[in-house]
């Protein structure tokens, strides 16, 4: 059945493939953005579902903004879902801690409010977390027994750590108080809605918002350009970072599976594939596109990736409820790093 959907960060990298795969479904969007260049762009990657009023666009410039969504989320027809995916993950564009905190905690409380004082036809809310709201980054990632984090774990980083602490912090805190805002809300105001919250790890694969050079790349994508295709085979091998990760186009398809799953309603959800180390990225890359055979880190190939005991993820919940299974890792990073080489031929090399 077709639903009339709200949809913020309609232009982001995720937001992106939320939008096609929701269009492709037969369902009829309002795609939220924050000005009127970033709504021109989304029309401009689905012109038929524009021109056949499937999708439309409303800009919001602020979304931390008092009664920011108040006029958003009011549509004719009446909206039966929102999903918000809205919120900061390029360090680089970040000049304090609270510019992460703010947007993603404000930003989610004034759709929640505005849903429940304007939008009384909505019956569910979709908002993307992540898995930062999750994994306690400070214990060891290796451990015995294994650790294997689930939807009952959350991150222990305090409010006063997030203000004070790196960046990465900051980004961790704004993922885990905005969710718990967004659980609280549901708790103390009892709405019209339920709410689904996922949390995602890394989120690779390939692209679909417009992307005109290596410059503009999201910070997940950025990564895998900057340290496995921007080098060279004697570079050292990057270190592992998250290993856990997810394709984005597996994470879209989560969101659209809770739009019409009753069951998933009051649920927060762990979608990952699994986890991958450097190496085993390399390998791939190196042993499917012959051109980057001098400019990805070599390694040493085919030697030991993660550790056993690294820390896993628990996605039983999300298997059971959403039937989700997941992409190939030659789908995710060998169609990503292709993608990443033309993007960089025709929009230039990376300074």
């Amino acid at each position: 059945m077709s639903k009339h959907i709200l949809l913020t960060g309609a232009n982001g990298y995720l937001g992106t493939h939320i939008l096609t795969q929701l269009l492709q479904s037969g369902h009829t969007v309002n795609a939220v953005v924050r000005s009127a260049e970033k709504a021109a762009q989304v029309q401009s990657l689905f012109p038929t579902y524009t021109t056949q009023k499937a999708l439309s666009t409303t800009i919001v410039p602020s979304i931390t903004s008092p009664g920011a969504f108040n006029t958003a989320v009011q549509s004719t027809p009446p909206f039966n879902a929102v999903i918000h995916s809205a919120s900061p993950f390029l360090y680089r564009a970040i000049s304090s801690n609270t510019e992460f905190l703010d947007p993603a905690i404000k930003g989610t409380l004034e759709v929640l409010k505005a849903v429940k004082e304007f939008a009384p036809s909505v019956e569910r809310v979709v908002i993307t977390s992540s898995m930062a709201a999750v994994v306690n980054f400070s214990a060891p990632f290796v451990s015995e027994p294994r650790k294997v984090y689930s939807e009952e774990d959350w991150n222990p980083t305090s409010w006063e750590g997030a203000l004070s602490g790196t960046p990465g912090n900051a980004y961790q805190a704004s993922k885990k108080f905005a969710e718990l805002a967004a659980w609280d809300f549901i708790k103390n105001e009892k709405p019209n809605f339920d709410l689904v919250t996922f949390n995602p790890p890394m989120i690779y694969g390939p692209i679909a918002h417009s992307v005109k050079n290596v410059k503009e790349l999201n910070e997940s994508t950025a990564r895998i350009y900057n340290l496995f295709i921007n080098s060279s085979s004697s570079a050292p091998l990057p270190p592992n970072g998250l290993h856990l990760y997810v394709d984005v186009r597996d994470i879209a398809l989560a969101h659209l599976k809770a739009l019409t799953t009753p069951e998933a309603g009051g649920k927060r959800f762990v979608i990952c594939e699994g986890g991958i180390g450097s190496q085993e990225i390399s390998d791939l890359l190196r042993a499917n596109i012959p051109g980057l055979k001098e400019r990805t880190p070599e390694g040493v190939p085919g030697s030991k990736g993660l550790d056993a005991n690294v820390f896993a993820a628990d996605t039983s919940r999300a298997e059971k409820i959403l039937g989700m299974k997941y992409r190939s890792r030659e789908e995710t990073f060998v169609e990503l790093a292709r993608q990443l080489l033309s993007i960089e031929k025709e929009g230039g090399v990376q300074e």
